[in-house]
């Protein structure tokens, strides 16, 4: 179980996202990393071990963007290494993404993309999203046209947060068997993997369904399906006390645990 953060609008992100990181710490984890957009660049930070580990990176890298996203591993596919930590880049760095959940086919992807050149930082399948997503993107974008043609070449139970230097107002999400949620606020939109992380900031979410790309502007949110067709926003107006939300109706986190795995060990097996 990973979390996944993101937010954009007016306010400073990178607090507000680790902020969410921190209420989806029940989830577990052993790194942690954000992208910060500066500008017209992307600066990504990111530690193994305990969140507070990148909690110190970030006191000593002041910044006032206005768009992030974060991210919290639990390790599957490469040791828990500063190295292995999301987000990743791309071939070509325009491009960052956090990803949640397994690409099955990501070692035939990563020998295909190999065989052109492309160099590997890590030893996660998350990487190889990052470079299959870039390469689409430097065939032509926008970004959430490059996103939908990636994902066709992709295997598996996951989702996908991506953002780029080109694009610095836009958050692109997509989901294939993982959960994401999107917060809709006033003149600023965030998601996340899990609603209690949203809470704080909104209680208006769009909870994604299958196969749904999402598109986060500051001021306005798009929903489309596999083939670029629009779909409409459903909203959910959530009234649950923060502490309740975040134990899912549970008396404790370790029911909560209990009762999630089947539904998890269901989602790996369908892939």
């Amino acid at each position: 179980m990973c979390g996944i953060a993101g937010y954009v609008g007016p306010k400073q992100a990178v607090g507000i996202v680790f902020d969410q990181l921190k209420r989806l710490e029940y989830r577990g984890y052993d790194s942690a990393g954000i992208a910060i957009m500066e500008r017209d660049q992307i600066k990504v930070l990111k530690r193994a071990g305990k969140l507070s580990n990148l909690g110190s990176l970030l006191d000593d890298t002041p910044t006032d963007a206005h768009l992030a996203i974060a991210h919290s591993r639990w390790a599957t596919h490469g040791a828990p290494t500063d190295e292995n930590a999301h987000p990743h880049f791309d071939a070509y760095e325009q491009i960052a993404i956090i990803h949640n959940g397994i690409i099955e086919n990501y070692l035939d992807l990563k020998e295909e993309l190999a065989e052109k050149g492309h160099k590997f930082r890590s030893q996660t399948d998350t990487e190889v999203a990052a470079h299959i997503i870039g390469e689409e993107y430097n065939e032509s974008g926008p970004l959430e046209e490059a996103v939908k043609r990636a994902v066709r070449r992709l295997r598996g139970a996951y989702a996908l947060v991506v953002v780029s230097k080109q694009e610095p107002g836009k958050i692109v999400a997509v989901r294939n068997a993982s959960p994401l949620v999107i917060g809709l606020g006033d003149g600023e939109n965030m998601l996340a993997s899990d609603i209690p992380a949203l809470l704080p900031y909104t209680r208006n979410v769009v909870v994604l369904e299958e196969d749904t790309i999402a598109i986060l502007e500051e001021d306005k949110v798009r929903l489309m399906d596999g083939d670029g067709r629009e779909l409409p926003i459903k909203i959910q107006h959530i009234d649950w006390d923060i502490s309740a939300a975040e134990k899912g109706g549970y008396d404790h986190f370790l029911l909560k645990e209990i009762h999630e795995q089947p539904d998890v060990i269901r989602q790996c097996l369908a892939g």
